[in-house]
C-alpha cells in the first residue's frame, strides 16, 4: 500500500487550487473548482466541500467561490433555522452579490440610456446590452441574480416585519428581472445560430452560463405558477407570469431529459456545474410540491431522475431522501423508512440533515400507523432539532395520546402544555401549521387532556392516509376511527355526559366522520401512483367504499352547524369529497364542491359565527382546491 488516500469521488478528480493573485478576467478558470465542491457536497462530503472552497478561495475575493461558500451557508441555515445561521448565512450571501456587482459591466449613464430608447444600436438594455457583455460580465450577472435569489429566501425566513419582508421581495424580483433578461438573450443567440445553420444551440455559449441561466428561468416560472390564485393576479399587473410547462421544459433541457429515454442525453463532460441543482430542483417539484398541485408532476420522470443521480452519488444524502419521498408518492412508506434510514448512515457532519430523515421517518410510521416508532422520531426531534419545535412537541403529545395508556396521556399533557410558548414567526405571520398545533394543544387543555384521534388527524395534514397502503387503511386506521364512533354512538341521544363536555361531542362526532370519510375514500380511489399489493385482499369493494365516504362527508356537513372550533373540518371535507367525485368522474359535481372551498362563504355556520376569523390551514386547503379544479379539466390524478 502506497498510504495515498483513494479520491473521495473515484470519477471526479480535484483541479488544482488557484495560484497567484486574482483578477476579474479569471473568474471563469474557477469553474471546474466550483464544480468539483459541488459535487463533493452532493455526495455527502460537505465539511471537505466547505475546506476546498475556503482553500482555493482564503481572502473571500473569488466570485464563483464567494457564491459557492454563500449557497452552502444558506443551505446550512435554512435546515436549522436558528437566527445566528441565517445571519451568518445573509453575511456570506451579501459578500457574494458585492463580488458579483463588482464583476458586472457597469451600466449607462442616464443620458446614454435616454438615447438608447432612441437610438437602439447604442446596446444599452435588453438583449443588446447583454450581448454587449464579456463572457466574465454575463456570468457576473448570473451569478448576482443568484445571490439576490439566495438572500431573498434566507431573509424571508429571518425577516421579523413586513418591512424587510417587502425588502427581500424586492430582491427577488429584481433576480427575477435578470433572469428573464438572460433567458431571452438565449433564446436570441439560439435563433440566430439556427438561421446560421449552426443551431440549435448556439455552441459559443459555455454549458456552465447555460445551465444557470435554465435554473433561474426555470425554477422562477415554477416559483411564480405556485403562487395563489389572489396574488398570480397582482404579479401579473407587474408583467410577471409563470408558465409552469416551459419552466419543467427549462430545467429538463438543462441535464438533457426527455420522457422518450431513461437516460440523459448531456454526459458529465458535458453537462454545466448548475445542471445537479437543476435535476433537485425538478425532484423537489415532482415529489415534494406535489402535496399541493397535479399540473406537471411526473413521478416517472422523478425516478429516471433520482435513478441517474444515485449512480453518480449512491451516498448522496439529498437524493436518497428524494428516494424515499418518491416510495412514500408511491404508497410504500416501508421502503421509505429504509432510505431515510440510509440517509442517516450517509453522513454525520451536518447533524441537521439527520432531523429531515427524522422528520420524515416519523411521518412514514404514522403512514404505517406505527405510532411507538413514529413517537421516537417525534421525541428525537422535540430534543435536538430547531426548525419548529411547536410541531415536533406536538407530535410527541399527538402520538401519546393516541396510544393512550394512562402514563402516556399522563406524560402527554407536559408536552401538550409547552406547545403555545414554541410558536416562532416569519415576516411577523404565524406558520400556519404551528398554528393548527397550538389550537389544537389549546383544546386538548381546555378537555382535560383529552383529544380524539389526535395522530390520525396530525397524520391526514401530512398526507399519510393517502400514502398508506390499503391494508394499513383498512385493517388499522379505520378500525380506529370505527372504535371512537362506537364511544361517540353511546352518547347520541345524551351529549352532554360525552367526556363531561358539550362542545366535545359534536367536535369528535365530525372529526371521526372527517377521517372515516378519508380513509374510505383512499380504500376506494388510491392515489395514481400507488403501487398496489397484487395479493391484497380487502374485505369491502370499490363501490362500497365510495358510498360509506360520501356519506360519512355528508355527515359532516349535518353537524357542521354545531363546530365551535375545529371549523376546517367543514372545509376540508368539501375538499375530499370533491376529489373523490373526481375520481369517480362526476366533474361537475366535483367543481361545485371545489368551488365552495374557494369561496370565501361560510359553509359550517351562519356569516357572523367564526367572527371573519380563519379557519386552521386555510391557505393550504385552498391551494389544493385550487390545483384541483385546475386538473378537472387535465387528466384526474
Amino acid at each position: 500500500m502506497n498510504g495515498i488516500a483513494p479520491p473521495l469521488i473515484p470519477w471526479v478528480a480535484e483541479p488544482p487550487a488557484p495560484q497567484g493573485r486574482y483578477t476579474q478576467e479569471q473568474a471563469l478558470d474557477d469553474l471546474p473548482g466550483v464544480a468539483y465542491a459541488l459535487h463533493l457536497f452532493l455526495a455527502s462530503h460537505m465539511v471537505e466541500s466547505e475546506d476546498y472552497c475556503h482553500k482555493c478561495d482564503p481572502t473571500a475575493e473569488r466570485m464563483y467561490f464567494s457564491t459557492g461558500i454563500g449557497l452552502i451557508q444558506c443551505v446550512k441555515s435554512l435546515m436549522s433555522f436558528e437566527d445566528e445561521d441565517l445571519l451568518a448565512a445573509l453575511g456570506h450571501l451579501k459578500r457574494g452579490s458585492a463580488i458579483a456587482y463588482q464583476h458586472r459591466k457597469r451600466a449607462a449613464s442616464l443620458p446614454t440610456r435616454l438615447v438608447g430608447l432612441v437610438v437602439g444600436s447604442l446596446n444599452t438594455s435588453g438583449v443588446g446590452w447583454i450581448k454587449s457583455m464579456t463572457p466574465v460580465e454575463r456570468h457576473a450577472e448570473l451569478v448576482y441574480a443568484e445571490s439576490l435569489f439566495e438572500r431573498a429566501v434566507v431573509g424571508i425566513a429571518y425577516s421579523g416585519d413586513w418591512l424587510a419582508f417587502i425588502k427581500e421581495a424586492l430582491n427577488m424580483r429584481t433576480a427575477f428581472n435578470i433572469y428573464r433578461q438572460l433567458g431571452k438573450y438565449l433564446e436570441v443567440v439560439d435563433a440566430e445560430a439556427t438561421a446560421r445553420g449552426q443551431g440549435p444551440e448556439d455552441k459559443s455559449i459555455d454549458p456552465h452560463f447555460r445551465s444557470g441561466v435554465y435554473m433561474g428561468v426555470g425554477s422562477s416560472n415554477l416559483v411564480l405558477s405556485m403562487m395563489p390564485s389572489r396574488l398570480v393576479t397582482l404579479i401579473e399587473l407587474f408583467g410577471y407570469r409563470g408558465d409552469r410547462q416551459y419552466g419543467l421544459d427549462i430545467l429538463y433541457k438543462a441535464g438533457g431529459w426527455t420522457k422518450d429515454s431513461h437516460e440523459p442525453s448531456i454526459t458529465h463532460e458535458q453537462e454545466g456545474v448548475r445542471r445537479s441543482i437543476c435535476d433537485m430542483t425538478l425532484l423537489i417539484f415532482h415529489l415534494v410540491w406535489s402535496s399541493f398541485t397535479y399540473e406537471g408532476v411526473d413521478i416517472s420522470m422523478a425516478q429516471k431522475i433520482l435513478d441517474y443521480n444515485l449512480k453518480r452519488y449512491p451516498n448522496g444524502v439529498f437524493f436518497l431522501f428524494g428516494e424515499g419521498r418518491l416510495s412514500l408518492c408511491r404508497a410504500q412508506p416501508a421502503h421509505a423508512i429504509e432510505c431515510y434510514k440510509k440517509a442517516l448512515k450517509a453522513q454525520d457532519q451536518y447533524r441537521n440533515l439527520h432531523h429531515i430523515s427524522y422528520w420524515e421517518m416519523a411521518i412514514a410510521y404514522l403512514t404505517l400507523w406505527d405510532l411507538p416508532s413514529s413517537l421516537e422520531c417525534w421525541k428525537h426531534m422535540e430534543a435536538e432539532a430547531t426548525w419548529s419545535k411547536a410541531t415536533y412537541t406536538y407530535g410527541v403529545a399527538a402520538c401519546l395520546l393516541q396510544i393512550g395508556g394512562e402514563e402516556e396521556c399522563k406524560e402527554a399533557k407536559k408536552y401538550i402544555d409547552k406547545v403555545q410558548g414554541l410558536r416562532q414567526r416569519i415576516a411577523g405571520k404565524s406558520i400556519p401549521l404551528e398554528k393548527f398545533v397550538a389550537r389544537k394543544a389549546r383544546k386538548c387543555q381546555d378537555q382535560g387532556g383529552r383529544l380524539a384521534l389526535p395522530a390520525l388527524e396530525l397524520g391526514y395534514h401530512f398526507m399519510c392516509i393517502g400514502r398508506a397502503p390499503r391494508s394499513v387503511i383498512v385493517e388499522k386506521m379505520l378500525p380506529v376511527v370505527e372504535s371512537t364512533l362506537s364511544s361517540l354512538r353511546e352518547h347520541e341521544k345524551n351529549p352532554s355526559k360525552y367526556e363531561s363536555k358539550t362542545r366535545g361531542y359534536w367536535e369528535d362526532l365530525v372529526l371521526a366522520n372527517f377521517l372515516r370519510g378519508v380513509c374510505l375514500r383512499y380504500v376506494a380511489y388510491p392515489e395514481p401512483d400507488a403501487v398496489i399489493d397484487p395479493e391484497e385482499r380487502l374485505n369491502i369493494s370499490e363501490e362500497e367504499a365510495v358510498a360509506q365516504a360520501i356519506a360519512s362527508f355528508k355527515l359532516v356537513f349535518t353537524h357542521g352547524p354545531k363546530i365551535e372550533l375545529d371549523h376546517f373540518l367543514v372545509y376540508f371535507a368539501h375538499f375530499e369529497l370533491g376529489r373523490l367525485l373526481a375520481c369517480k368522474g362526476d366533474k361537475e359535481e366535483a367543481r361545485i364542491h371545489l368551488e365552495l372551498v374557494i369561496s370565501g362563504k361560510p359553509l359550517e355556520v351562519n356569516a357572523s359565527a367564526r367572527k371573519g376569523g380563519k379557519y386552521s390551514m386555510e391557505n393550504a386547503v385552498h391551494i389544493k382546491a385550487n390545483a384541483a379544479l385546475d386538473a378537472l379539466d387535465h387528466a384526474t390524478r
